[in-house]
């Protein structure tokens, strides 16, 4: 965690001098581990501070909560977000109380507002000192509410409105007492999130399903830009063979729907590997104990998620996704993916090129479409996977998003 009056320096800023340069204001949700989120927040950075984009001057990384550990690092050393982590965070007051940023952080979501408030405070005088030209947001919960100064451009780039609080939030709650506890912080929340919304100048989506939900519950239209998925890195082997199982995992949270996938593995007799820790791992372990065939990974690495996705003659994805960047990377490594007709799937997965859709059927009748959607995916094509995910490479982002923001920069 770093001094948030602490100006941005030279250095991290890549060395590159001049008073031309705009400044720019990155604002994320909480920086609290690494994800698909603070994967696009990193590339964010990339886009507004790299001297063949932008060249701006970031001046910090306002969250409303940080855990102070920073994104850590792949597997051979080299850092996640190594510029989300050389800039300056600026934590709200809230983020900085004893354990707010790590075991509270969910629980306090009723002063989310408050929050988001503080920081709008925070990047007012930093305007004051020295003027700000551009505010990107990178938001899944509240800070896409955040005020820009008078004059400022608010780009954001929404994940997903709150969709605990909102169209999914029975996904969330796992039992009565959280299904209260998220309808009476919905009552509250959902009206100032609406009007707050008003307050972005432009709306960017990470996939064609949540430009729909940003439309429905923001009534506002956005660009939709894919995030970046690491296709250098996710790459086939053609002299590894498939091994005929099925793969499944990720954060193994109730709304994964991982028992789905085991069930559907069990019925179509396929040995099935799930990897991920979660929640919902002490259940599903409990569940499905001595069961011949399922095999619970744990937590695995990049170097191997990658053989996983090499080695899988299927890559499972039951949930519904606002995107799903693992499915991919699964297709990057030649490994097709069967997905629930719905979400952000729609946009990454082709059918009976690059695996196969199940409907959006009750969760009692699930398995079986799943089983039926695993055999058709069997036969799709390694290259035609692998083809398909080349779309989504870290290059076609930063072109795309360069373009919105340096629209927003010249008050496009």
């Amino acid at each position: 965690m770093v001094d948030p009056d602490r100006p941005a320096t030279e250095a991290a800023n890549h060395g590159h001098p001049g008073p031309a340069r705009p400044r720019i204001a990155l604002v994320h949700d909480w920086l609290c581990g690494h994800r698909g989120g603070e994967a696009v927040l990193e590339r964010l950075a990339h886009v507004c501070a790299a001297p063949e984009h932008l060249a701006g001057e970031l001046v910090g990384v306002y969250t409303m909560f940080d855990d102070g550990r920073g994104m850590g690092a792949f597997d051979d050393g080299t850092p996640r977000a190594p510029i989300v982590d050389a800039h300056p965070h600026v934590v709200s007051t809230l983020g900085r109380l004893p354990l707010a940023s790590g075991r509270l952080r969910k629980p306090l979501l009723p002063l989310y507002p408050g929050a988001c408030a503080d920081l709008s405070r925070r990047l007012a005088l930093a305007h004051a000192r020295e003027p700000l030209d551009l505010v990107v947001s990178s938001s899944s919960a509240w800070v896409k509410n955040v005020r820009a100064p008078a004059g400022v451009p608010h780009v954001c780039y929404c994940h997903a409105p709150m969709r605990y609080i909102g169209s999914r939030k029975d996904d969330y709650a796992t039992n009565p007492a959280m299904r209260l506890a998220l309808t009476l912080a919905g009552g509250l929340l959902r009206p100032l999130d609406r009007r707050g919304s008003r307050r972005v100048t432009r709306f960017v989506a990470n996939s064609r399903y949540i430009a729909g939900e940003i439309r429905r519950e923001y009534g506002r239209e956005s660009d939709v830009v894919h995030p970046p998925a690491r296709t250098s890195f996710f790459t086939p082997d053609p002299g590894a063979p498939r091994d005929g199982f099925w793969l499944v995992g990720g954060a193994l949270e109730p709304y994964k729907k991982t028992g789905l996938a085991i069930e559907a593995a069990l019925r179509a007799g396929k040995p099935v590997r799930v990897f991920g820790q979660g929640s919902e791992l002490p259940a599903l372990r409990k569940r499905y104990a001595g069961c011949e065939g399922v095999a619970f990974l744990g937590k695995v690495g990049d170097l191997a998620l990658r053989e996983l996705f090499r080695k899988a003659e299927a890559y499972l994805f039951p949930q519904v996704e606002d995107f799903g960047i693992a499915a991919v990377e699964a297709q990057a490594c030649g490994c097709p993916v069967v997905a629930r007709r719905k979400g952000g799937a729609l946009d990454s997965v082709i059918e009976h090129e690059t695996g196969a859709f199940f409907d959006d059927t009750p969760d009692a009748t699930a398995p079986e479409a799943i089983a039926l959607a695993g055999a058709r995916a069997a036969g799709c094509d390694p290259s035609a996977c692998r083809r398909h995910a080349e779309r989504f490479t870290p290059e076609a982002f930063d072109q795309q998003m360069r373009t919105i923001l340096a629209g927003a920069l010249g008050g496009a």
